[in-house]
């Protein structure tokens, strides 16, 4: 069983870091395999070119797609979970997660492919998808003035979609007083190895 963190934030100060510290503890606990893609430390290249452009939006499947975007498609295959962590950023994830899904999402993989053509293979389906957003507003305001209903939208429904059979989104609100609610929050993420378990054996 392999599972595959992208994660997403600047500072290892930062309590998303502390969250994504506390996700590896859990799956070293649990004995689960995992490697992390720390968007920000490979320098991961979230801007379209040009040509990838033209592939994605003119359906030029002719186009090569680039070799640090190959190198994501082989992570995800490899995959039996994926855990996206993040803080909430005005409303979404950080531009630079988002970067990641608009190009490493291609067509012909992630979306718009031709079983008959078969020149690419497409995305296999994982077991189980789980976001991880840390957010400064308690949970409750965020329900209350709908970023939260908005944010599954985007993230489970889009992103996620039917490529995940499981998928689930976790959000660590509160953090502006992270002393009050980081128990709930360990126990929280504590679940997370053994839903891994249940979802992917």
């Amino acid at each position: 069983m392999k599972i595959q963190i992208i994660y997403c934030h600047p500072s290892q100060k930062s309590y998303t870091y502390e969250i994504l510290e506390q996700v590896k503890s859990t799956l070293v606990k649990e004995e689960l395999e995992f490697e992390v893609s720390d968007l920000y430390a490979m320098n991961f290249q979230t801007d379209m070119s040009e040509e990838e452009y033209e592939r994605e939006g003119l359906v030029n499947l002719d186009l090569s797609i680039p070799h640090d975007v190959k190198e994501e498609h082989q992570k995800i295959e490899a995959a039996d979970c994926i855990i996206f962590i993040y803080p909430v950023w005005w409303s979404d994830c950080p531009a630079k997660l988002k970067g990641w899904f608009d190009r490493v999402y291609s067509v012909g993989y992630a979306y718009g492919y031709d079983e008959q053509a078969g020149t690419i293979q497409p995305m296999k389906t994982i077991p189980y998808g789980v976001v991880i957003c840390t957010a400064g507003h308690p949970n409750e305001f965020l329900d209350e003035i709908g970023i939260a209903e908005s944010m599954r939208n985007v993230m489970i429904d889009d992103r996620l979609g039917k490529r995940f059979t499981k998928k689930e989104m976790i959000i660590l609100g509160g953090t502006l007083n992270k002393e009050d609610v980081r128990l709930r929050h360990i126990e929280t993420v504590k679940e997370v190895g053994e839903k891994i378990k249940t979802y992917c054996s």
